[in-house]
């Protein structure tokens, strides 16, 4: 399956049967190279991938000065060191999935509830965990 597949139909797929999809999602690759993401994706910069990755090598660097992806900041809230980080900016929010080879994104407003981002999220990122992605 190609990495755009996943972003596709794993990642913008219509969750739980509701008819809602996630605002935009990504698989980007630690490096900070893009491997796909939907058309609607924010330009990362690379800083804004140095920041993540660092988040993920030592939890709460990100707290004090937010997250930011594309120049949009959100607030981190609780995730799992090491595992995930979850932002939230106003109705909506993002979760990001570290695998280890790449990182999951996916960016959510309403109507799609926090839990319901995070479980496509890091479901497509357990299961290439699994794969040795």
């Amino acid at each position: 399956m190609s990495w755009q597949a996943y972003v596709d139909e794993h990642l913008m797929c219509n969750i739980e049967d509701t008819g809602n999809h996630l605002t935009s999602s990504a698989i980007v690759g630690v490096d900070g190279s893009i491997w796909a993401q939907s058309s609607n994706f924010p330009q990362v910069k690379p800083q804004e991938i140095e920041a993540i990755n660092k988040e993920f090598d030592g939890p709460n660097t990100l707290a004090p000065t937010g997250l930011f992806l594309g120049g949009e900041k959100y607030m981190v809230i609780q995730g799992e060191p090491g595992a995930v980080i979850r932002g939230k900016k106003g109705p909506g929010g993002v979760c990001i999935k570290k695998t280890t080879q790449a990182l999951i994104f996916g960016i959510y407003d309403e109507p799609v509830a926090p839990g319901q981002c995070n479980m496509v999220v890091e479901r497509l990122g357990d299961y290439l965990i699994e794969q040795g992605l």
